[in-house]
């Protein structure tokens, strides 16, 4: 005869008491956010609001930067350019990268979803059926023959671990803590993503111009060189002023190959953006004059920047993860309560399954506690409070990267603005001042020496001009990028691939082709 124990009323009360009051405790520390320097000692300020101005150039229209200002969730369009809102609509669309990042988060959050499964009851339903044969001995007969028969059965089964110690709750604290950090890695994605494809949009149009103009000033470098070998043949000049400007022209044609190789480079990187393949020809391309810089910009809120940078969101998740997770190693040490049940019937025949005679049932209680395991949870233990400190650690040095960055941005935008109006003014002078030396030198009044010269300068202050009216662009969008993107503020999903979901109707084969 089998003894069975069974829980009494009395004591499931007391057990289910005790679990009541100790649901609120969990072991390990509760998570706190990171303690950060004041945010007088992380300020950035622009030497001045008012940038420089550079009218009529390209990129230098008046700027100022101000501090209460908002950045918005689509910073690119303050831009002015249908091309470059359409460039970032396919890239939002098309780009498998921010597609991927979508799906990490699901899959964390389904994650997180899935740990929740801890705090219930576990039920199952079995059925079995076996074929067994008994030889006589085991019923102490010494003959006759095997006892055969069928055995069938059914039943549920249920399981439930207490969470005394909140070692499950710690778990679903962390993976929901890991679906938040795959939610900011999503907005980082994004962020990168818009800023990546305004910046290497304006990296080709510029590209492109300073190609275009090199072309150009080679062409006239090439005129210039035929009316030196004219001169030459009736003797006003020497063979050295041959050589030379064919050497010029030499040169600029070696650096216009140059140019070409980037221009290339950066239109298959911004196809590949774009979801495209290198090679795509981007149809809808961007040009510098037809960008039109932010009338105002923000300007740097330290507590703003803390609550908006997705990269520094994503290591504060990464932090409290840890955290929980150091609760959880915490509680692996503690006693582990486990309460079973199981209602069922047996019988030798399938009508008889489910007869009153046929009822088995059982109740149980476990409880676990660890003594010796080599020290392994000791060890486990230290290595997640090894993990947490690192994560914290880095968790200060992504505030301080990102300070840092708003900084450099900052004040790049403050020199770039007084580098376009030299860069303007040299480029006017030297124009004019090879204009005058080129009719000078048809005129007999200069040397070629001073031609030479002035086609040199008057090259490099084109292209010096160029680079610094795309600088001008680039640096504002960096400073948006640096702020956060304003990605919050965002009324749609980070990915229009996978969520299938278009704010327009330019599809990309209209963009790439």
């Amino acid at each position: 005869m089998i003894k069975k124990t069974v829980i009494s009323v009395r004591s499931t009360a007391i057990l289910g008491t005790i679990s009541v009051l100790l649901s609120a405790c969990a072991a390990g520390p509760d998570y706190q956010s990171p303690a950060l320097p004041s945010f007088s000692s992380l300020d950035a300020k622009a030497t001045s609001r008012e940038l420089t101005s550079v009218p009529n150039t390209a990129g230098g229209s008046a700027q100022r930067i101000e501090p209460t200002l908002l950045v918005p969730s689509q910073w690119w369009s303050e831009f002015q350019s249908d091309a470059l809102n359409q460039l970032v609509q396919v890239a939002l669309e098309k780009n498998p990268s921010l597609a991927a990042a979508d799906r990490s988060l699901l899959a964390a959050q389904e994650n997180a979803n899935a740990q929740y499964g801890a705090l219930f009851p576990a039920i199952s339903a079995t059925g079995n059926v076996s074929r067994n044969s008994y030889p006589p001995a085991t019923y102490g007969q010494t003959s006759g023959n095997n006892n055969t028969y069928n055995l069938y059965g059914a039943g549920v089964n249920v399981s439930y671990r207490l969470d005394l110690t909140g070692g499950v709750r710690r778990q679903i604290e962390s993976a929901l803590a890991q679906a938040d950090f795959q939610k900011y890695q999503l907005e980082g994605a994004y962020l990168s993503l818009t800023s990546n494809v305004v910046a290497t949009a304006i990296r080709e149009a510029s590209q492109r111009e300073q190609y275009d103009a090199l072309a150009k000033i080679l062409e006239s470098q090439q005129d210039f060189a035929k009316l030196v070998a004219k001169q030459f043949e009736i003797g006003a000049v020497s063979q050295i002023d041959v050589s030379s400007q064919n050497t010029l022209v030499a040169n600029t044609q070696s650096q216009l190959l140059t140019f070409e190789k980037n221009l290339a480079i950066t239109q298959n990187q911004l196809a590949a953006l774009l979801g495209g393949y290198p090679g795509t020809v981007i149809a809808k391309r961007l040009d510098l004059k037809s960008l039109q810089l932010p009338k105002q910009i923000p300007d740097l809120v330290p507590s703003n920047l803390v609550a908006q940078r997705p990269d520094i969101l994503a290591a504060e998740a990464l932090v409290k993860s840890t955290n929980a997770q150091f609760g959880v190693a915490t509680a692996n040490l503690l006693p582990q309560i486990n309460l079973t049940a199981g209602l069922g019937t047996s019988a030798l025949l399938t009508d008889m399954l489910f007869g009153p005679q046929a009822t088995i049932w059982t109740l149980g209680a476990g409880l676990t506690q660890p003594l010796f395991q080599g020290g392994a949870l000791v060890a486990s233990r230290r290595a997640a409070k090894a993990n947490y400190d690192q994560a914290a650690l880095n968790y200060e040095a992504v505030v301080t990267n990102a300070f840092t960055e708003v900084s450099n941005s900052l004040k790049a935008l403050e020199v770039s603005a007084r580098n376009l109006q030299a860069s303007a003014a040299a480029e006017k002078n030297a124009g004019i001042n090879l204009r005058l030396v080129e009719q000078q030198y048809r005129f007999g009044t200069a040397n070629y020496l001073a031609v030479l010269n002035s086609q040199t300068q008057y090259q490099q202050a084109k292209i010096n001009l160029i680079n610094a009216q795309a600088d001008r662009f680039a640096y504002s969008a960096a400073l948006y990028a640096a702020l956060g993107g304003g990605w919050w503020d965002r009324a749609g999903p980070a990915s229009l691939r996978v969520n299938g979901q278009t704010n327009s109707q330019i599809s990309q084969t209209q963009l790439l082709k």
